[in-house]
């Protein structure tokens, strides 16, 4: 038996047999035209969690590139309103599916990474420490690369090591742009964020929840019956 789920390719597109969990707090629209869908968003709990701190990313790290003589302290205070909104949002949709999964640590593990990363930034700008206020952006770099790599082993997928790795090669990209650090920043987590909300990506096999009943137990296993045989489809045609 293998590490990581070698069924699941690394990212592909969205499963629409969804688990119970899944279907906690979904959202779904789809916009057809002769009957023939032309654009279709499906974003899960999870899915909404990337994008609540995709565009929170993208405002914190855009606003010291786009308005450079808005005030330190000032953007120290806004990224943490805007942190704290995110912890309370990731906490309030991600709970019922972590808890189902079995993974509430990464509750704590994405908290921690926030709360480390909001002690030392705003120490460094209310401290005026200049090493911490020049390399902000190696600093969240790679508390991200920490959080994706622990929890693509806690997931056992491939995907979140591979975003892992982006951030950490990322910090090394910064030397060749160093009037635009925030902006590559900005791009790097933040999209990175968007694209997990769009596409499915590879983790464990699913598990049997002593937090599901049975009925939603069998449920699950339906699903999942349906997904394996049209991945066996897909791959016959």
């Amino acid at each position: 038996m293998t590490f990581f789920n070698s069924q699941e390719p690394l990212l592909r597109r969205k499963q629409t047999d969804l688990d119970i969990q899944d279907l906690e707090g979904l959202i779904s629209w789809q916009w057809k035209i002769n009957g023939v869908p032309i654009v279709s968003w499906l974003y899960t709990r999870i899915d909404q969690v990337f994008l609540l701190w995709g565009w929170i990313v993208g405002l914190i790290f855009l606003t010291p590139q786009v308005f450079p003589t808005f005030a330190w302290t000032h953007q120290a205070f806004l990224g943490s309103v805007l942190s704290v909104v995110g912890m309370v949002g990731m906490a309030a949709f991600a709970w019922y599916w972590v808890t189902v999964e079995r993974l509430s640590w990464l509750i704590y593990l994405w908290g921690l990474v926030v709360l480390v990363g909001l002690a030392v930034t705003n120490y460094g700008i209310f401290g005026g420490v200049g090493v911490i206020l020049m390399n902000l952006c190696p600093l969240w770099l790679g508390l991200c690369s920490v959080g994706y790599g622990l929890m693509g082993i806690g997931l056992r997928s491939r995907t979140f090591l591979l975003a892992s790795s982006l951030h950490l090669a990322a910090i090394g990209g910064l030397q060749w742009v160093p009037t635009h650090q925030f902006l590559a920043t900005a791009i790097v987590m933040a999209g990175t964020l968007f694209v997990l909300a769009e596409v499915q990506w590879d983790m464990r096999p699913p598990i049997a929840a002593p937090a599901l009943s049975p009925e939603e137990i069998a449920f699950n296993r339906q699903q999942q019956s349906l997904r394996k045989s049209n991945r066996n489809a897909q791959k016959a045609a």
